[in-house]
């Protein structure tokens, strides 16, 4: 498809100036309609849209003053406030014209004019105007995004008593710019509980960041936070915004902000206190304006203990806490989390939704789920990908662990990736996914775990 030239309107009651001026745009070219009568301006502004409208300052009720330009361009931004107009006028009227720029207009060409002047002047606003169209674009996509999630609580499901709970306090602090700590097991939903915050706060229509603090090696967190300049170390090729600045206006989520080192949770104090952020390698401060939102999976006695926080820096973070429970307290919600993932995966899979009979159900319910909601979201995947049926009965579900691990270990071969895999899977299942006991457990690092929990796909 052949996009479309810019449209240029031309108003002046020179018929002479009207000629010249559309012989020589149109060799750009641009689509050009001129206009010698003004009174016609709203008709031709009700039944098109123009890039760019050159008008005259002085028409023939009054050659010198202005007042008729004035009043034109009054009525032009009154019908489009965005027009980009251009004012003409005659060399002597600069003062005029500048007084017109201040009035909404955007430029000014004077008469006579030089081509490449004209040319150049009139490519600007163009160019203006095509900006302004993509932003508004962008404006109109991001509000269609924000009204396809209409929900309040987007994919977060539930009628529970539990999560019903957390609902009320999401609408309660989203409507301040209080710090937020998010407590909950892994594959509880933390993320989406610091999404529906934001969605619900002043700053909605900026930007969300969340950084997963669990999969950065502590070596780079200063960096990834508070950025870097050229030079700073070996690999700083070019200067780099941290995420601090990124999210400036916006929500910044800190996820398994647990893994945070007791000096590191000490910058990060001095700088949620001073809300300014010098990247590594510079002296230049830089202020940041964020709502801070942070989650672990650390239990409310891990978050008391002084080896894992600095009881000042967590009293900064957690203006509010919310805890958010694990899925195996709130099984009367798993009927409608599996009909929500059922119908999520009808649709990617291109499948009717499958029925779901009261034993499956029941299955279901009585499964303890180490992974909580992540593991629920697989388990119906993975079983709609398995099974064509359009029913589903209880053994159709393949759950991971059906029986509590026991302290024993029975080896099922002698393959260390599938001895590996079992003993994590065995000791998630022991400690019901809580990753800083069963990385304990198996004298490894949660980032190790992480890794080899990804590896696996657990």
């Amino acid at each position: 498809m052949t996009p479309s030239l810019p449209k240029i309107l031309i108003i002046d009651d020179d018929t002479d100036i009207l000629t010249a001026a559309k012989l020589l745009l149109k060799q750009v070219p641009y689509d050009i309609t001129t206009e010698k009568n003004p009174e016609f301006i709203p008709a031709v502004l009700k039944n098109n849209s123009f890039d760019v409208i050159l008008l005259d300052m002085n028409f023939t009720q009054d050659v010198t003053s202005g007042v008729e330009g004035f009043h034109w361009l009054e009525e032009i931004l009154n019908i489009e406030p965005s027009s980009i107009v251009l004012m003409m006028t005659a060399f002597g009227d600069v003062d005029t014209a500048v007084k017109a720029m201040k009035n909404g207009a955007t430029d000014f060409i004077l008469k006579p004019w030089q081509n490449e002047k004209l040319l150049a002047t009139v490519a600007a606003a163009v160019k203006l105007s095509l900006s302004q169209i993509k932003i508004k674009r962008l404006e109109a996509k991001q509000e269609q995004l924000i009204q396809a999630m209409d929900h309040p609580f987007h994919e977060m499901i539930g009628q529970s008593d539990a999560i019903l709970d957390v609902f009320s306090i999401i609408q309660k602090v989203a409507k301040t710019n209080a710090n937020v700590l998010i407590l909950g097991e892994n594959g509880t939903g933390k993320e989406l509980v610091a999404r529906a915050i934001h969605r619900q706060s002043q700053r909605a229509k900026n930007v969300f960041i969340s950084v997963d603090m669990g999969a950065i090696p502590e070596s780079l967190f200063e960096s990834e936070l508070f950025g870097h300049v050229k030079g700073a170390f070996t690999d700083a090729k070019t200067d780099q915004a941290g995420k601090f600045e990124a999210a400036n206006e916006g929500t910044l989520f800190l996820d398994e902000i647990g893994n945070l080192s007791i000096p590191m949770q000490a910058k990060l104090l001095r700088i949620l206190e001073s809300r300014q952020v010098t990247r590594i390698g510079s002296n230049n401060p830089i202020p940041f304006d964020i709502r801070l939102i942070c989650a672990t999976n650390r239990s409310i006695a891990e978050t008391k203990s002084e080896d894992i926080f600095r009881q000042d820096f967590l009293f900064r973070i957690n203006t509010v806490e919310i805890h958010l429970p694990p899925l195996r307290e709130r099984t009367d919600d798993i009927p409608l989390l599996v009909q929500f993932f059922s119908e999520q995966f009808g649709k990617k899979y291109n499948r009717s939704v499958p029925i779901i009979d009261k034993k499956a159900t029941d299955k279901l319910k009585s499964y303890a789920w180490p992974g909580n909601i992540r593991e629920l979201r697989h388990t119906i995947e993975r079983t709609m990908i398995m099974n064509e049926s359009a029913h589903f009965e209880a053994q159709d579900f393949v759950l991971s662990a059906t029986e509590p691990a026991s302290e024993e270990l029975t080896l099922e071969s002698y393959n260390l990736e599938k001895t590996e895999k079992l003993m994590i899977r065995k000791i998630l299942t022991k400690y019901h996914g809580n990753i800083s006991k069963a990385a304990r457990a198996l004298g490894i690092t949660r980032s190790s775990l992480y890794r080899r929990m990804e590896k696996y796909d657990l």
